[in-house]
């Protein structure tokens, strides 16, 4: 992901949906894109719901079938140190997903955003860890994936880059991870 290009932008203030999280603040940059300014960092979204997960997979996918491609969005968390994490959405499928994932539930909050980011971090994780491949199930009408993987994804707290712990997802499933390298670190 990049970082989202900010300009002017209009701010519309939501009431807190987290005690301690304030609101999420929606801004637009000259070029029309939404922002999304969090006063957390992504390690801070709440867990969701394993249902949840599963509706907006189905919703994303929906989107993408009948190909109802949104715009970019960035996505910038104030850090509790003054730093901050900036997100681009700006590939086609993940704006298509989170534009999927704001009609089902809204962006505007820590759990809307809480959904969207954990749907983007299970397909980053489904895409670059091929054990996964077991606990997804593909078929003409789409993929459907195992409910213990959708649950552990729901719950696990996401990183500093709002992704997903390959170790931790694996600890979770029981799945062993990769054979452990000869003293000395080689092959």
């Amino acid at each position: 992901m990049q970082a989202p290009a900010h300009g002017p932008a209009e701010s519309s203030d939501a009431a807190p949906d987290r005690a301690g999280t304030g609101p999420v603040r929606v801004a637009r940059t000259e070029a029309g894109a939404l922002t999304y300014l969090l006063d957390g960092p992504p390690e801070a979204l709440p867990a969701v719901r394993g249902h949840d997960l599963d509706r907006a997979w189905h919703a994303a996918r929906g989107a993408a079938i009948g190909q109802r491609w949104d715009g970019a969005r960035g996505i910038r968390f104030h850090r509790p140190d003054g730093g901050t994490t900036d997100l681009a959405l700006a590939d086609p499928d993940a704006c298509c997903w989170a534009g999927a994932v704001d009609r089902l539930v809204g962006l505007g909050t820590w759990y809307g955003m809480a959904l969207c980011l954990r749907l983007l971090a299970l397909v980053d994780l489904l895409a670059r860890a091929p054990w996964t491949a077991a606990l997804c199930r593909l078929a003409r009408d789409g993929a459907e994936i195992d409910p213990r993987l959708l649950r552990v994804a729901a719950s696990l707290p996401l990183t500093a880059e709002a992704r997903l712990d390959e170790a931790l997802v694996r600890a979770r499933l029981g799945v062993p991870g990769p054979p452990a390298l000869p003293h000395g670190g080689r092959a």
